[in-house]
């Protein structure tokens, strides 16, 4: 079973959770920026929770199925058509053999998730599926590529037929996008004294832009340009998503899933681990602003959100088994 890629869209890759513990070797873990959006398509295909779906980037290819499939589509929300006829989001769809699935523009967020049952079957690296486009392990989607599918039993929820079907039922985005971009929690960095007064006033107060040289390394953030009191030599330190990086243009860097492992600016925050989906959804224009956290705070919301995921993905199988 395959996919076939007619248009790659701006910029699409496989991802799964992606690949830890390399990073002695220099490797950084890539994987999914919106994790929770890719366990949510996984859950509602049938999937375990492990497997590569496509992550979208603002505008989604144009893809025909060689063979029936069952898909979901969450994150961002996009324009989906099956041979025309509208892909509801944030529920599961079969789709025929042979029809094409047509992926527009993004509404609402920056990225979307794509998952097949049966998972995309891409090359496993490491242990992983995940493109690290940062680290050229994979690369994008390119138009010609023919996708394989995993194996996998037929889903009992849908009877083969000619014609895209979708469940009565489905997800409410809400809680997983970011509507109302509120400020994300930051803990003060390692460098956060090196800032100027005014410099670390500003960036608790003041609203940054998503940059349009932004990718999946990093959000570059521009806005007022944040101080040192005194030029700072550094040697390379451990880097890791989420990291608040600020080069000698005074414009911070939010590093992201293919964030290297180690890097040489200041470290002045590291964004709470809850709030990474949040980032990694805005789109270029967008603003963001920060609120002071602590570590206990972070790791507490985190502590809740994988509880309601958990709580939310044990609610779609039984929903699915009693289909």
């Amino acid at each position: 079973m395959s996919v076939e890629v007619i248009k790659p869209g701006l910029l699409t890759s496989l991802q799964d959770a992606g690949r830890r513990g390399y990073a002695q070797l220099g490797l950084g873990r890539a994987g999914a920026v919106d994790e929770p959006a890719r366990r949510l398509a996984n859950a509602l295909v049938g999937n375990n929770g492990d497997e590569a779906a496509l992550e979208i980037t603002l505008a989604g290819p144009t893809l025909r199925f060689q063979h029936d499939a069952v898909v979901a589509l969450t994150g961002g929300l996009i324009e989906a058509r099956v041979d025309g006829q509208p892909l509801p989001a944030w529920t599961s769809c079969f789709v025929p053999a042979g029809s094409v699935l047509r992926l527009g523009g993004m509404r609402h967020g920056c990225r979307s998730y794509l998952a097949v049952r049966g998972g995309f079957d891409g090359t496993l690296v490491l242990g992983s599926r995940s493109s690290d486009l940062h680290a050229g392990v994979g690369r994008a989607v390119q138009s010609g590529d023919v996708i394989a599918i995993g194996e996998h039993t037929p889903a009992s929820w849908f009877r083969p037929g000619r014609t895209m079907q979708a469940l009565r039922w489905g997800l409410d985005p809400q809680p997983w996008l970011d509507y109302a971009r509120e400020p994300l929690a930051l803990l003060r960095g390692h460098h956060w004294q090196a800032l100027d007064d005014a410099s670390q006033h500003a960036l608790f107060n003041q609203r940054f832009m998503v940059s349009k040289d932004s990718n999946r390394t990093g959000h570059r953030l521009e806005g007022a340009p944040l101080q040192l009191r005194h030029p700072l030599e550094l040697i390379s330190e451990a880097t890791l998503p989420g990291t608040l990086q600020l080069p000698p243009s005074g414009q911070p860097i939010a590093l992201l899933a293919e964030a290297p492992v180690t890097g040489g600016y200041p470290r002045i925050g590291q964004l709470a681990a809850v709030d990474l989906p949040r980032l990694a959804q805005r789109r270029p224009g967008d603003t963001v602003s920060f609120r002071e956290t602590t570590l206990d705070e972070a790791l507490q919301r985190l502590t809740e959100r994988e509880a309601s995921l958990q709580h939310l993905l044990q609610r779609i199988e039984q929903r699915l088994e009693s289909a």
